[in-house]
């Protein structure tokens, strides 16, 4: 009984997929040639008297078409019909069905519940540690001497904040050193504000506080001057020799701070979106794999490489102890700065090429289409922007039989009754409906009929032209007869749907 039962699921489901597509194509097909006449209910709301004074219309929509709403009756701009009522008392189950949970089961319908979480980026890249360069500091002589003594004499070397550098020999140091201390001594009027001019000389010609103080104590000039250190760090340059000739403007030393470093991480174009300055960067060395090194996004550069399209993302780390030399590598892994977003798993949307779906179960095993908006994907989940709340609950797996509202009721209508009620179908799984007969072609085998609504096609009552299976059962019939007819499951190759038999209310089938 079980085999049975999945072979005629397997086998409803092909039939549903064909005659979907099929119904949609021959309705499209027949769009020149049919006429549908005005049902009463549609014929009073034109004249102004609604059929049901207590039923109030939410909105107008051709069932061929259900997407767009209309909030006033007429003809349908895509088919040629009018367009049907939606009532208010039946709004709440437009567009959905209700599937037992017999066929959920059969079907492997599961659900997932849309959350509220950030989107995780994934981005992970790697990068090379430089120096940071707003720590650098340059030494220069300002006036010209010769270098004496060198206390500083390899690059790269280690200083502290004040460690002398150089001692320079300069001429010009000895006597702005002399005309201070002479204002100093002087008893004149005047001569105090002359000598803090002359004090602030010493400062611009690079003679530092500490120098300037031992020269007030000793009060003897000396035309040698120690550099200093300004700042503790590396020497990252070094331009001063023993014995060498200086001048105003040469740099002798170029230092570098290793308290914080820079890394330069190579960011895919494609990604550049998902990084933002201020963005939390965790960086990890192969020399220190156990020890994460946390920094943040500083900027973008803006400068695309030609070659490899990538963007630079300058990265701003603390180094504790120096332990990040510049030339490393790092990998480097980039924390999420979105904001908090609906997200599903991406195998819950349905991407019809034009638009976006989600099947929203709305419980007791009622399902409704739900035209969604999506953003970016990453690690299975995809963000929703519009169509979503948080806490309903959507199909992630067996929805690929829904393609639009028209294709959800059919398919699974005819889902439920081959499963649960096999002994009402029409004999081999067909479409049974009532129509009048306007025209007949017994030649062509042809005849031109109204019909009313066929629920399996969702089709509503309308005026075409169909061909018959065997020109024999038109035999008898004629203009004006009022019969009830079957057609085939699935249409021919021509999209076509043929009619396999005839049957007029007022007597037996015609055969």
């Amino acid at each position: 009984m079980k085999l049975k039962t999945s072979l005629l699921i397997a086998g409803t489901l092909a039939l549903a997929g064909a005659g979907i597509g099929g119904g949609y194509w021959y309705a499209m097909q027949r769009m020149g040639s049919m006429t549908a006449p005005q049902p009463p209910a549609a014929a009073d709301a034109a004249g102004g008297a609604p059929a049901d004074a207590e039923r109030k219309p939410l909105y107008w929509h051709d069932p061929m078409v259900p997407g767009p709403k209309f909030d006033k009756p007429g003809p349908s701009p895509f088919m040629d019909m009018q367009l049907v009522p939606v009532y208010a008392d039946a709004g709440a189950d437009q567009g959905s069905v209700t599937i037992s949970p017999r066929t959920t089961q059969n079907l492997g319908i599961r659900t997932v519940e849309v959350i509220t979480g950030r989107m995780n980026n994934g981005l992970t890249t790697v990068g090379a540690v430089s120096i940071d360069e707003r720590t650098m500091v340059t030494v220069q002589s300002r006036v010209s001497g010769y270098i004496e003594k060198l206390h500083v004499r390899a690059q790269y070397d280690g200083v502290v904040r004040g460690q002398p550098l150089a001692e320079i020999y300069a001429p010009e140091w000895l006597a702005a050193q002399e005309e201070y201390l002479a204002l100093k001594r002087s008893p004149q009027t005047g001569a105090s504000d002359l000598a803090q001019a002359a004090r602030q000389r010493l400062s611009l010609l690079g003679i530092d506080e500490a120098q300037i103080k031992r020269i007030e104590q000793s009060r003897k000039a000396d035309a040698r001057v120690t550099l200093s250190a300004p700042v503790g760090g590396l020497v990252w340059e070094l331009g001063a020799r023993d014995g060498m000739a200086v001048s105003p403007g040469v740099t002798l030393f170029r230092l570098v701070s290793l308290d914080s470093v820079w890394i330069n991480a190579e960011i895919p174009e494609t990604d550049a979106a998902l990084v933002k300055p201020g963005a939390a960067v965790t960086a990890r060395t192969a020399a220190f794999p156990e020890q994460g090194f946390n920094g943040k996004v500083a900027m973008l550069l803006p400068d695309v490489n030609a070659t490899t399209r990538t963007i630079k993302a300058r990265i701003v780390l603390a180094n504790p102890g120096g332990r990040l030399k510049p030339g490393m590598y790092a990998t480097l892994n980039f924390a999420s700065t979105d904001k908090p977003a609906l997200m599903v798993p991406s195998e819950a949307v349905i991407h019809t090429g034009t638009r976006a779906v989600a099947i929203v179960a709305e419980g007791k095993g009622k399902f409704r289409p739900v035209d969604i908006e999506t953003g970016r994907d990453s690690g299975g989940m995809t963000e929703i922007r519009k169509g979503l709340t948080a806490g309903q609950r959507v199909v992630a797996s067996g929805q690929f039989l829904i393609d639009s509202e028209a294709s959800l009721k059919s398919t699974l209508s005819r889902l439920e009754s081959a499963v649960e009620a096999p002994a009402n179908d029409p004999p081999g799984g067909g479409h049974v409906g009532a129509a009048r007969v306007n025209s007949i072609d017994a030649a062509a085998g042809k005849l031109d009929i109204t019909h009313g609504p066929i629920p399996s096609l969702q089709w509503p009552e309308m005026t075409m032209g169909f061909r018959v299976e065997d020109k024999t059962l038109l035999q008898g019939l004629k203009a004006g007869d009022r019969i009830t007819f079957e057609m085939r499951g699935e249409p021919d190759k021509d999209g076509d749907y043929i009619i396999t038999r005839i049957q007029p209310d007022s007597g037996g089938d015609k055969k």
